[in-house]
C-alpha cells in the first residue's frame, strides 16, 4: 500500500504548533496561549476545538461502519430467505442483483469504511492529538512560577503531562464509537425487527432501559474510582522519581529499607485503589452477561414461537437471532469502552491538577521588554514576608549604581537570597517596588528581565545533556569556538577535554548525567560560570558562586570573575567574607533590614555586625 494515504492523514495536524498559530491545515482554530479551563468539559473543549474537523470526520466514518454492521444480520436473513424461496438452478439468474449488492457491501463497502475510520483514528488522531496535548500541556507547565514546582513532585507533574494526552484522546474516540454503535445499531435493530413483527422488537426494547440502568449505576462509581486510582498512580510515580533523584542521599545514609517502605506504601495504595476499580468491572461484566443472556433467550423464544404460528418466515428468524447476538456483543464492547472512558476521565481529571492551573507568575497585562542601557538597580521600600505577618524583607531601600559591585552580607535567613529572588521575579514584592534603569520590573516581561541578569548559584544543577549544550544554554546562538573560549576563561576546558561518558562521547560532547551528577561540585560550578560568561548579561548575580571550589581553583577563577564583572552591575552573596572583600560596597542585612553598609575596611573600623562576622570567621580560621 502506498504511503500517500498515511502521510495525508499524518500531516493534518501540527502537534507542536506554537501558540497563536493554527493547529493544522484543516483546522483554523489558533493554539490558545491561556491555560485550559479548570472544569472537565471546558478542559476537553480546549483541546477538542483545535481538532474538531478531524473528530467530526471520525464521527461520520463511525456512522458508516455502524450502518454496515447493522446491515449484516439483515443480509443474513435475506440470504436465508432467498435460499428457501428459490431453486438452486435459478437462484443466481433470479437474484443476482441482490447477491451482488450484498457482496459489494461485505467485500468493498465495509473494508473501505473501516479503512477510512482507521486512517482518521490511527494516522490523524492517535499520534498527533496525543503529542499536541502533551506539547501544549508542557508549554503551560514550564511557564509556571518557581513555587509551583517547589510544592509538588517533579515526577508527578511529568506523569500528568504525559498521561493527559492519551487519556483525553482515547476517551473522545471511544465516546464517538460507542455513541454510533448504540444509536445506529440499536435503532436499526429495533426498526428492522418491528417492521417484520412488532413482537420481535420486544426483547431489545426491554433490554435498552435495563442496560441504561446498569450504566447509570456503574458509570459514576467507575469515574470516582478511576480518578482515585489515577491519583494513586501519579503519587507512586512521584515517590519513585523522588527516591531515584536523591539516590546518592539514600545510599549515603544507608536508607534503602526506608525507601522500600516509602514506595511500598505507594504501591499498596495504588493496588487497593485499582482493586476497588476492578470490582466494579467484574460486577459489570457479570450483570451484563446475565442481561444479554436473557435478551437472546427471549428473542429466540419469541422468534421460534412466531415461526411455529406461521406469523413470520424463517428468514425473519435468521435475521432476529444474529441481530440479538450482535447487540449482546456490541453491548459488551460498549460497556468495556464505558469502563475505559471513565478510567481515562479519571486520569484527565487528575492531570488537570497540574495542567489546568492559571499561571502562578504571569507577565502583567501590557508588560514591556526590559531595556538595560546602564544597569542601575533600586529597591524602594520593599517588603516581602512569604505571606506571613513578619517579613523576611522589611521596608528595604537600596540603590546600586551602574557598574557598581555590591556584596550582600548577613547571617543565614537575613534575606540575602530572598532579595535576589525578588530581583529575578520569582516572587513579587508585597509592598514597594524594584527598578532597573528606572523601569519597574513589575511591568516588564519576565523573559526579558531574566535575559538581562546572569546568575551563578551555590546549588548548580546541569541539564542531562552534553557539556557543550549546557554551556551554550547561556547563549544558544554561540559558535563552538565561543563555547570553548568561555570554558577556558572559567578554567573548565582542561577537565572537559578529559571527559568521556558511558556511550563513548568525549570532551564537549560528553553528557553529564541527571543534574550533572557525573561531575564534581567544583566542575559543575565551573561549567555554570562558563555558561554565564557566555551569556554576558549586563547585570550579574553571584550567589555563593565559588562555594564548591577548592582554594586554588577559587583563586584562579576569582581572576576570571574580575574580568566577568567588568562593566557590569554586580550583586554577590558569599558566606566566606574574604571573597567579598574586593567589592565596591558591602551591604549588611539583619532581619530583612540594612544594618550597615560601606567598604570592607570601613566596616571593620565601625566594629558593628560585619566586624563581628569577620572576627568569627577569622577566629575559626586561626583556630583551624
Amino acid at each position: 500500500m502506498s504511503l500517500g494515504p498515511f502521510r495525508l492523514f499524518e500531516r493534518l495536524i501540527d502537534p507542536v504548533a506554537p501558540p497563536g498559530a493554527p493547529a493544522g491545515r484543516l483546522l483554523g482554530t489558533p493554539v490558545p496561549e491561556a491555560a485550559p479551563p479548570r472544569s472537565l468539559p471546558g478542559f476537553y473543549w480546549h483541546f477538542l476545538k483545535q481538532t474538531r474537523a478531524l473528530f467530526l470526520a471520525l464521527f461520520v466514518a463511525g456512522m458508516l461502519v455502524a450502518l454496515m454492521d447493522a446491515a449484516i444480520p439483515t443480509m443474513i436473513g435475506r440470504l436465508v430467505g432467498l435460499l428457501t424461496s428459490h431453486r438452486p438452478e435459478t437462484l443466481w439468474a433470479e437474484a443476482w442483483p441482490t447477491l451482488l449488492g450484498m457482496g459489494a457491501i461485505v467485500l468493498l463497502g465495509r473494508p473501505l469504511a473501516l479503512l477510512l475510520q482507521n486512517l482518521i483514528t490511527q494516522q490523524g488522531i492517535n499520534g498527533n492529538v496525543t503529542s499536541m496535548i502533551r506539547w501544549q500541556s508542557h508549554w503551560q507547565v514550564v511557564r509556571q512560577g518557581l513555587p509551583f514546582f517547589q510544592e509538588d513532585f517533579a515526577g508527578r507533574i511529568a506523569t500528568r503531562v504525559m498521561q493527559a494526552g492519551p487519556a483525553l484522546r482515547e476517551s473522545i474516540v471511544q465516546v464517538i464509537n460507542a455513541v454510533w454503535y448504540i444509536l445506529v445499531y440499536g435503532t436499526a435493530a429495533l426498526g428492522l425487527l418491528a417492521a417484520t413483527d412488532w413482537r420481535l422488537a420486544l426483547p431489545i426494547a426491554a433490554w435498552f432501559p435495563c442496560y441504561a440502568l446498569l450504566l447509570r449505576f456503574i458509570v459514576p462509581r467507575m469515574r470516582d474510582r478511576s480518578r482515585e486510582a489515577s491519583a494513586q498512580r501519579s503519587a507512586l510515580t512521584g515517590r519513585i522519581v523522588d527516591s531515584y533523584t536523591n539516590i546518592q542521599t539514600v545510599k549515603l545514609f544507608a536508607r534503602a529499607r526506608d525507601e522500600d517502605a516509602f514506595i511500598r506504601d505507594g504501591v499498596l495504595g495504588l493496588t487497593e485503589a485499582f482493586q476497588r476499580q476492578m470490582r466494579l468491572v467484574t460486577f459489570n461484566g457479570f450483570a451484563l452477561a446475565t442481561l444479554n443472556a436473557a435478551m437472546i433467550t427471549a428473542m429466540a423464544a419469541i422468534a421460534v414461537w412466531l415461526w411455529t404460528r406461521g406469523d413470520i418466515e424463517v428468514a425473519a428468524v435468521a435475521t432476529a437471532l444474529p441481530m440479538a447476538w450482535q447487540i449482546a456483543n456490541i453491548s459488551g464492547w460498549v460497556a468495556f469502552n464505558v469502563t475505559s472512558i471513565f478510567e481515562n476521565l479519571g486520569v484527565v481529571q487528575e492531570s488537570m491538577g497540574s495542567i489546568a492551573v492559571p499561571p502562578t507568575a504571569p507577565d502583567p497585562p501590557g508588560a514591556r521588554p526590559l531595556r538595560v542601557p546602564r544597569g542601575e538597580i533600586r529597591f524602594e521600600h520593599v517588603r516581602f514576608a512569604y505571606g506571613r505577618e513578619t517579613g523576611v524583607i522589611q521596608g528595604l531601600d537600596l540603590r546600586i549604581a551602574p557598574g557598581e559591585r555590591v556584596g550582600l552580607v548577613g547571617h543565614s535567613g537575613a534575606g540575602k537570597s530572598t532579595l535576589v529572588n525578588l530581583l529575578l521575579g520569582f516572587f513579587r514584592p508585597e509592598a514597594g517596588r524594584i527598578l532597573i534603569d528606572g523601569q519597574d520590573i513589575a511591568g516588564v516581561t519576565l523573559e526579558s528581565l531574566r535575559a538581562a541578569i546572569g546568575v551563578v548559584t551555590q546549588d548548580t544543577a546541569l541539564l542531562h545533556r552534553s557539556i557543550r549544550d549546557n554551556i551554550r544554554y547561556g547563549r544558544p546562538e554561540a559558535t563552538p569556538a565561543e563555547v570553548e573560549a568561555a570554558a577556558a576563561r572559567a578554567h573548565a576546558d582542561a577537565f572537559i577535554r578529559d571527559l568521556q561518558d558511558w556511550r563513548g562521547r568525549a570532551g564537549y560532547e560528553a553528557h553529564v548525567g541527571e543534574r550533572g551528577v557525573k561531575l564534581s561540585g567544583g566542575q559543575r560550578q565551573r561549567v555554570a560560570i562558563a555558561r554565564v560568561l557566555l551569556k554576558d548579561a549586563p547585570i550579574l548575580v553571584l550567589d555563593e558562586a565559588t562555594s564548591a571550589l577548592d582554594s586554588e581553583v577559587e583563586a584562579a577563577i576569582q581572576e576570571q570573575l574580575e574580568t566577568l564583572m567588568e562593566g557590569k552591575t554586580v550583586i554577590a552573596i558569599a558566606h566566606r567574607l574574604s571573597t567579598l572583600s574586593r567589592m565596591d560596597r558591602l551591604v549588611v542585612l539583619d532581619h530583612g533590614r540594612i544594618a550597615e553598609e560601606g567598604t570592607h575596611a570601613g566596616l571593620l573600623r565601625q566594629g558593628g555586625v560585619y566586624a563581628r562576622l569577620w572576627r568569627q570567621q577569622s577566629g575559626a580560621f586561626t583556630e583551624a
